[in-house]
């Protein structure tokens, strides 16, 4: 694992509007090395356009993003991904009836041959996916089958195996849990816990604190656009994070 003091990805000020709305005010973030930063907020608090800004979907109108300490801009989502910033939306971009193997490389597959020869390298797919699949440690013994007969949390971890598999240096995962069970949430969590012990920076972003809790190193807590506040797993409790959440004092009237 790397253990450098310094961030994989940085954002410092990030700045982001729409019209005459100010979606972002000068967000910053750190992504550490086998560090999980989980990302909360009520819906409008800016999470959306913030991994939007960071995946390379759209350019921030200020600030800087760095990687390693060198400054980047991103014309595309390919950008990113290219410098290993790999996202895995919550609507996960598959195509149902194909077979695992074939999702597991949508859009990069693997070819043999040359010139008007070269072709989808089918043989060498479905090793590699099976090889990935079971390193991060999910149980599907027959890659062939449609994706779509796959859980939803089986789903989603085949997404971060194959992000993995591509070098992602930074995963950032988009309310990966909200519309799972807790025995599928609990599948998406160790996964994500096997990432992170690789050493991939990860941005979790969630509504749900018990998931965040269980998973986050760091939390940060965006409303209107801004960070109100970043804390540290380390000498906090879940119902702290909550009452930060619920707005502290609010939360303690609520509960007395």
């Amino acid at each position: 694992m790397n253990s450098s003091p310094d961030p994989i990805l940085l954002a410092r000020a990030i700045r982001k509007s729409f019209g005459a709305i100010e979606a972002l005010s000068g967000v910053s973030l750190s992504v550490y090395a086998g560090k999980v930063t989980c990302l909360l907020g009520d819906n409008g608090a800016g999470k959306s356009t913030l991994i939007k800004i960071l995946s390379g979907v759209m350019a921030p109108d200020s600030g800087e993003i760095t990687m390693f300490g060198k400054a980047v801009a991103f014309a595309s989502a390919r950008d990113a991904l290219d410098l290993g910033i790999a996202t895995v939306y919550q609507d996960l971009a598959i195509v149902s009836v194909m077979p695992i193997y074939r999702n597991f490389f949508l859009g990069r597959e693997p070819e043999k041959g040359r010139g008007p020869l070269r072709r989808f390298d089918k043989e060498e797919a479905i090793r590699i996916a099976s090889e990935e699949i079971q390193r991060i440690g999910i149980d599907v013994r027959d890659v062939h089958r449609p994706i779509v007969t796959l859980s939803g949390g089986e789903r989603q971890s085949v997404a971060i195996a194959r992000a993995i598999y591509f070098g992602a240096k930074v995963l950032i995962l988009d309310e990966p849990t909200s519309a799972l069970g807790v025995k599928e949430a609990d599948v998406v969590l160790r996964y994500v816990r096997r990432a992170k012990e690789r050493g991939i920076g990860i941005v979790f972003i969630t509504h749900n604190i018990h998931h965040a809790f269980l998973i986050g190193d760091t939390f940060e807590i965006l409303k209107r656009g801004s960070v109100s506040l970043t804390l540290e797993k380390a000498n906090l409790t879940k119902t702290d994070l909550l009452m930060h959440m619920a707005g502290g004092e609010q939360f303690e009237e609520l509960s007395a």
